[in-house]
């Protein structure tokens, strides 16, 4: 007996829902119940009882917002968050702007080789960020390295970039060598997507190639700028793979030298998890107001550049 149109109609619009179970289902194991779990141990602390001799002696109560007093008054974590702008200055300019030059130089219309060209610059993106590390933390290695090899062998002095205020720049240059690939495919697909007639008025209007890409390509890419920017703005303050790589080939890395690297130390090397989520949790939320208020100036910026 075929269903009535009701239970027909009923069936179609819950199928839709039906599809979503999984997602919604995977959502919330992996995302939703980690960062409840976080924000409730973020409001406890273990308090001892008595001498602290018996079973039961430690016990796990309310805390209030003394955990975040201790991160936001914590000298590591400011001294932390200070190191990540000193390393983002350096790699989100320099990052953006060889993504848009290498993207730029892809769609010129003498380019040859386009395709592995692509791959190559893409390449590096797809070797993980722990591989990326020790690669360039070996050549950084004046006892391993080639490169100080051949400066030896030219007599030219050999810079220890694992010490000093070279540590920065070492660092940056591992998530700019992984990462540009995957801004430049990024910015040269939003220049795909243009249409030609407007590069060939530009042309007849006496444009050279510089003027069309400063003029017309670079203005018409700016969303896709926007989205790389504010991307590699929320993975530059996640930074944690490289310098805890790196840690092990020098002492001028410290335990807490980024704010994850601190979380990291106060969950598993000193056992205060609750500490350490309520870090998470102050990094999320300045992590969420920074984007948000800079998709909310370019939203801004671009509805101001079209009035």
């Amino acid at each position: 007996m075929p269903p009535s149109p009701t239970a027909a109609r009923r069936t179609r619009r819950l199928a839709p829902y039906g599809f979503l179970v999984p997602a919604v289902v995977l959502f919330a194991a992996t995302f939703a119940l980690p960062i409840g779990y976080a924000l409730y141990l973020s409001f406890r602390k273990i308090e001892v009882k008595g001498l602290g001799l018996g079973r039961g002696a430690r016990g796990e109560t309310w805390a209030g917002l003394s955990n975040y007093a201790s991160v936001l008054s914590d000298t590591e974590l400011l001294h932390g968050a200070a190191r990540i702008l000193g390393y983002g200055a350096i790699v989100v300019p320099v990052m953006l702007g060889l993504a848009l030059l290498f993207a730029l130089m892809l769609d010129a219309r003498r380019t040859r080789l386009r395709g592995f060209s692509r791959l190559a610059i893409f390449l590096p993106y797809a070797v993980p960020g722990v591989v990326a590390a020790l690669l360039w933390g070996f050549l950084y290695l004046p006892s391993l390295s080639p490169v100080h090899y051949a400066l030896g062998a030219l007599g030219l002095p050999e810079p220890d970039l694992l010490n000093g205020g070279a540590l920065f720049g070492a660092l940056a240059n591992v998530a700019v060598w992984g990462g540009t690939g995957f801004n430049m495919i990024v910015i040269y697909t939003s220049l795909r997507a243009v249409p030609a007639e407007i590069y060939e008025a530009a042309r007849i209007d006496g444009c050279s190639e510089l003027q069309i890409a400063l003029r017309v390509k670079i203005p018409t890419v700016a969303p896709a700028l926007v989205l790389t920017f504010f991307f590699s703005m929320i993975a530059t303050f996640q930074v944690f793979g490289e310098p805890m790589t790196l840690k092990g080939m020098t002492n001028s890395i410290s335990t807490t030298w980024s704010p994850l690297m601190k979380v990291y130390q106060d969950a598993f090397v000193r056992g205060d998890l609750h500490s350490a989520a309520a870090t998470s949790v102050v990094i999320a939320v300045v992590t969420l107001v920074l984007s948000f208020g800079f998709l909310r100036a370019a939203n801004s910026r671009t509805r101001q550049e079209a009035s």
